[in-house]
């Protein structure tokens, strides 16, 4: 029950990662809700332009070693040694909240403006498309297993005592089109934006190289897994953007 708990708790506090993620990017929901901190505004004195870039480009490859070492299985199987099977996943969700909490807190704006869409018709336009991001890349979540994939099963089924299912490989709804629809989320949200101050656009191409690495390793670690058929998947199946080799 322990585990259990401990899992929700990872899971909520992941949630709240995400919506602080949220306001965190969309800088101006947060100057009219008259947030002190996103992506164009921080608490901490101002630093040179060259510095802040530097600091900033340090935050997103931290973030991105996170990721992707917690997530490779050599990791997993040396952190079992001292975290149960079943608590993995929670655990990477609290150390990822971490890691967002310190890149928002430690982001050094540059605020001098790259684009501004003045119209108001075509920002909401960019704000839609904003949003649907977000939509697209919780909806993918539950394309395949939502509490699998946020930690919450595996202690459930420690806790009932159920057997551990077999790896399955799922090609639902918008996986049958896409292989990576949570990552196009991501895009999105990344890009999506009616203002793109200077902070924010060296965000969005770190964040989407990041991406790119990452699907990288993630596709050869499912090759790993689930062999021939998920070469043959790929081979079909675009990346991220449906009906294009992309």
């Amino acid at each position: 029950m322990a585990g259990l708990l401990f899992a929700l708790f990872a899971y909520l506090g992941f949630g709240l990662a995400c919506v602080a993620l949220l306001l965190f990017i969309a800088s101006p929901l947060s100057t009219a809700l008259g947030l002190p901190i996103h992506i164009d505004a921080s608490i901490f004195p101002p630093v040179s332009p060259w510095l802040a870039g530097a600091l900033n480009l340090g935050l997103i490859a931290l973030f991105g070693l996170q990721h992707s070492v917690m997530a490779r299985p050599g990791f997993k199987q040396w952190l079992s040694a001292t975290v149960p099977v079943h608590l993995q996943r929670a655990v990477y969700l609290v150390a990822s909240s971490i890691m967002v909490a310190v890149l928002i807190m430690l982001w050094q704006p540059l605020p001098a403006m790259v684009w501004q869409v003045q119209d108001g018709f075509n920002a909401t336009l960019i704000w839609m498309l904003h949003g649907f991001g977000w939509l697209l890349l919780v909806a993918a979540t539950f394309m395949i297993n939502h509490f699998e994939l946020f930690g919450l099963a595996q202690p459930f089924r420690q806790w009932r005592n159920l057997p551990v299912p077999h790896d399955e490989f799922r090609t639902s709804w918008l996986y049958r089109y896409m292989r990576h629809p949570i990552y196009t989320g991501w895009l999105v949200i990344f890009w999506a934006t009616p203002q793109m101050s200077v902070g924010h656009l060296l965000f969005a191409i770190g964040m989407s190289a990041y991406i790119v690495v990452g699907i990288i390793y993630e596709e050869r670690d499912l090759i790993a897994t689930f062999g021939g058929r998920y070469r043959d998947y790929r081979r079909r199946v675009p990346v991220l953007i449906p009906g294009l080799k992309i």
